[in-house]
């Protein structure tokens, strides 16, 4: 096996997993964000700041994992979980900006507008969207007909109507108003979640599953992205800045509707320990090995950064 591949096999501990695909997925992003010597320099040098500041990677590791598990190779999944990282990283920018949630702290470094300015930030955000398209486009490791599936499921989990930007709008929204646990789910199914499906669809489209498996993965990944919500929710009121890389307790000064505001912490713990556990109980409809997937769910359920 190549020194390049995630040894899924060997891989039954998220962390593991987490820490060698984060190594492979920061070496092929570097491969095709343009250095900081290429003009227009100050957006290259923003783009490369907020990228490479660290960051869990978790969306590109999910690619490879549920990818892997369905039987494709890293080498066949790499671009396209780029392509998640640099949509998510874009996402990270400008929802930082003043006019958005204005925050001045992001992955334990100065946001993106607070280091380069308001515009410098949007341009950077606006080209690592464009960027990640146009990587899965040209990806020649796989074929036409993929890379256009792999567009459209990007798009879709990025845009509106059910996507990041509309979950983004309606996260907005709710600081005005008072939310339900309807509107709750929606926010984060959509913000939060709808990348993170998209993250698992594409590595399973690229290894070429079947429609019903596409479809478990699908229910697993929206089980996770909730899950993830729900843990970041509980992280922002219980967590150091140190830990979190970004501001603690800013949706509780932003009214921003969460689920430790709206049910209470211990409700909320609760609520993840009840979405980690669907999620176990949809792998189960895979006729796969599936301990790296159910270690992914674990580790989200506790971890604390």
């Amino acid at each position: 096996m190549s020194s390049e591949t995630v040894a899924i096999e060997s891989h039954h501990n998220a962390h593991d997993f987490f820490t060698q695909s984060r190594a492979l997925v920061d070496t092929e992003l570097d491969r095709w964000i343009p250095g900081e010597s290429v003009e227009p320099v100050f957006v290259h040098c923003a783009i490369r700041w907020s990228l490479f500041a660290g960051g869990k990677r978790f969306r590109p590791a999910l690619v490879l994992a549920v990818g892997e598990t369905l039987g494709a190779s890293t080498g066949e999944l790499m671009r396209a979980a780029s392509a998640l990282e640099m949509i998510h990283t874009y996402s990270l920018i400008h929802d930082d900006l003043p006019s958005m949630d204005n925050d001045d702290l992001r992955r334990g470094r100065a946001t993106c507008h607070v280091r380069f300015g308001e515009a410098t930030a949007i341009l950077a955000g606006d080209a690592l969207q464009t960027l990640a398209f146009q990587t899965i486009a040209e990806d020649e490791n796989l074929s036409a007909a993929t890379r256009v599936r792999l567009i459209s499921e990007v798009a879709r989990a990025a845009g509106v109507p059910a996507g990041m930007v509309a979950g983004q709008a309606f996260d907005l929204a709710a600081e005005a108003r008072e939310s339900t646990g309807a509107d709750l789910e929606r926010i984060h199914l959509q913000k939060t979640g709808a990348l993170i499906m998209a993250a698992a669809r594409c590595g399973a489209i690229i290894a070429g599953a079947s429609e019903q498996e596409i479809e478990v993965v699908s229910e697993y990944a929206r089980q996770l992205g909730l899950l993830f919500q729900i843990t970041d929710d509980l992280l922002d009121v219980t967590a150091s800045a140190e830990d979190l890389g970004k501001t603690p307790g800013k949706d509780a000064r932003a009214k921003k509707a969460t689920y430790p505001a709206l049910f209470g912490i211990e409700a909320t713990r609760q609520r993840a320990l009840t979405v980690h556990e669907k999620a176990s109980e949809t792998l189960t409809q895979l006729d796969r090995s599936t301990m790296l997937l159910q270690s992914i769910a674990d580790f989200i359920l506790h971890r604390n950064a």
